[in-house]
């Protein structure tokens, strides 16, 4: 078999797919993190997002009305997240597990309730293809980034923004003071709870735009569970990337790779595809396995009670 089989331009134009929504919900743990917030509940805000894009475009027969209603759904998992984990003091992981359960168990009851069955939704008008005429005329890079959903090119420009946001602003600086000493910045006169409750509910805006994607752009139904396991996909790519935006936008590619390949296996039936569905998860484990231990957080993610 030629390497030529497993690597051409079709692998590498799903690979920039599938690892769309991985760069918006690491993008958004990322964001969460910084500011000394665990969100592991991106896979219930993604699905949950995902629901609800395909709800209001089901409806309104719009799939940016549906692009809409999936961003706002991911502000409110975000703002909820933050006012039990910034304003109460919860736990971070209890309050992230349950948006989990609760992704899971509500999409379920309203697939059921409105279409039918808790598996899948009927079909809906997704985000469309964009053309960009000037792409056209790059050699290889053309058809490579051409005619894509609206939604990855707007993860190009979110990874560019974080990264001169984070790194070159004063409020990027505010924000890494909030995450990695809190004390010291409240001293400075930076609202610490203001912070934290406004970039937790941005990352989570961004990881509800992961699960739009899935809905409107890859699939354009939604499925019960098909976020597969793609937030904490996520949330390892975010570690992998040392909790920077470049970082987690070429990890993401890392992992959209590990799925395109495994797609891509499936169509030549070489192996059972019990084996080649593993391949994602063994790559999130084997890079997991060897850099958690070698990772240093930028906060200690405890929550700050002013004095």
């Amino acid at each position: 078999m030629g390497i030529e089989i497993l690597f051409n331009l079709s692998i590498l134009q799903a690979t920039i797919r599938m690892a769309t929504p991985l760069t918006f919900a690491a993008l958004g743990g990322m964001f969460c993190e910084r500011v000394g917030v665990i969100n592991i509940g991106l896979e219930g805000i993604m699905l949950n997002s995902a629901f609800w894009a395909v709800f209001a475009a089901y409806f309104s027969g719009s799939s940016g009305i549906g692009f809409l209603a999936g961003v706002l759904s991911g502000m409110a998992l975000g703002a909820i997240l933050a006012l039990f984990t910034v304003k109460y003091y919860a736990d971070q992981i209890v309050i992230g597990t349950g948006i989990n359960i609760f992704g899971l168990g509500f999409s379920a009851f309203m697939c059921q309730k409105i279409w039918g069955s808790r598996g899948a939704s009927e079909a809906v008008a997704g985000l469309p293809s964009l053309s960009i005429p000037f792409l056209d005329r790059i050699p290889y890079l053309g058809p490579l980034l051409n005619n894509h959903s609206i939604l990855v090119y707007l993860s190009f420009l979110a990874f560019i923004f974080a990264h001169y946001f984070l790194f070159y602003t004063p409020w990027g600086l505010r924000l890494r003071a909030v995450g990695e000493n809190p004390q010291s910045a409240d001293t400075a006169g930076i609202n610490v709870h203001w912070y934290k409750m406004i970039f937790v509910i941005l990352g989570s805006t961004l990881a509800g735009l992961g699960g739009v994607f899935l809905s409107l752009a890859h699939l354009n139904f939604f499925a019960w569970g098909m976020t597969n396991g793609r937030g904490f996909i996520a949330l390892a790519a975010m570690i992998f990337g040392k909790w920077t935006p470049i970082g987690c936008f070429l990890a993401s590619l890392l992992f959209g790779f590990a799925d395109a390949l495994q797609m891509r296996i499936q169509t030549l039936g070489i192996l059972p595809p019990q084996i080649i569905l593993l391949l994602p998860y063994l790559i999130t484990i084997l890079v997991l396995a060897g850099l958690v231990g070698k990772a240093t957080p930028p906060s200690d993610y405890k929550p700050y009670i002013k004095k």
